[in-house]
């Protein structure tokens, strides 16, 4: 039973995981502009470059395969629903 309540404690806040348009307002959230391969994106990690598009996640946006400038050899992913890309240009 103690490794229960441990492993409870020791979970990342939700709020950290998940991306807020306070970081940069006039970005639009992955699934309302889907990115390119090769384009960067903010996530909570912070500006990561779209390396593949993948299946589709539970919420129905699509999964990202995202690299760090500064960890390129670790991939991570992330839905499209819980990144931020720049507005389209006009």
């Amino acid at each position: 039973m103690s490794s229960i309540i441990n492993t409870r404690k020791s979970r990342i806040p939700r709020d950290t995981l998940t991306i807020s348009q306070d970081k940069q307002p006039d970005w639009i959230v992955g699934t309302l502009r889907m990115p390119a391969v090769g384009e960067h994106v903010l996530c909570t990690e912070g500006l990561a470059e779209l390396v593949r598009v993948l299946g589709k996640t539970g919420d129905g946006s699509r999964l990202l395969e995202l690299i760090l400038p500064d960890r390129p050899r670790h991939p991570f992913f992330a839905a499209a629903s819980n990144v931020l890309v720049a507005p389209a240009a006009t």
